[in-house]
């Protein structure tokens, strides 16, 4: 913390979080956030690791977007709805097509949405709490519960399935692969979806 703080106060080596300096060192960070030191050229995608490693690098192409969740949908005036993310972002005159529980993709620099993923079986997540925090894994189904939370059925790499609650989940891919890096250690989602898929044992490296 104090490197941090000395680094701020010279104001030399820029920091910046989603693209925007940022000088308060208690300045909240959240998942997915983009973190990048401007006179090293480093950026950094904040994610969870299973292994309790060092973040990993993130080419410059890849540090200018992000993946927001959409936690809710209220209707603002005239009908048109307004999705509020999972780090409380409020969107406005988005796609009819997006739901609760979808991914957008985000433009750092204009703060457009440029794409977005269903919550559908098939893709790519990751697990974002619960005792099975920072697991990548194929989303095979979803139970609903009203009155209660809901739950989505998971299989990682190893085929294991395994549950998780609906609000622990967070889309990063569909089956044409994962829309964000990946630590070395993780398998590919290309490889693994195509491995569900046609039982092919070709292993690809993360993009």
């Amino acid at each position: 913390m104090k490197t941090v703080a000395a680094l701020d106060m010279e104001r030399k080596d820029i920091q910046e979080i989603d693209g925007k300096v940022h000088t308060d060192t208690t300045y909240p960070d959240d998942f997915m956030d983009v973190i990048s030191i401007g006179k090293t050229g480093e950026n950094f995608p904040l994610i969870y690791d299973i292994r309790d490693c060092f973040a990993h690098h993130i080419t410059p192409e890849e540090a200018k977007y992000q993946l927001w969740k959409v936690r809710q949908i209220f209707m603002g005036t005239k009908g048109i709805p307004h999705p509020v993310t999972h780090d409380a972002h409020t969107i406005c005159y988005p796609k009819f097509l997006i739901k609760v529980n979808d991914i957008i993709q985000i433009d750092l620099k204009t703060g457009n949405i440029t794409d977005f993923i269903k919550f559908n079986a098939g893709n790519l997540c990751m697990v974002t709490g619960g005792a099975n925090l920072g697991r990548v894994a194929m989303i095979t189904d979803r139970e609903r519960h009203p009155g209660s939370f809901d739950v989505a059925h998971v299989k990682d790499a190893s085929g294991n399935s395994f549950a998780i609650q609906l609000s622990n989940n967070f889309v990063i891919g569909t089956d044409n692969g994962p829309w964000i890096s990946l630590p070395r250690e993780r398998v590919s989602a290309s490889a693994f979806l195509r491995r569900e898929e046609i039982g092919s044992q070709t292993e690809q490296c993360i993009k």
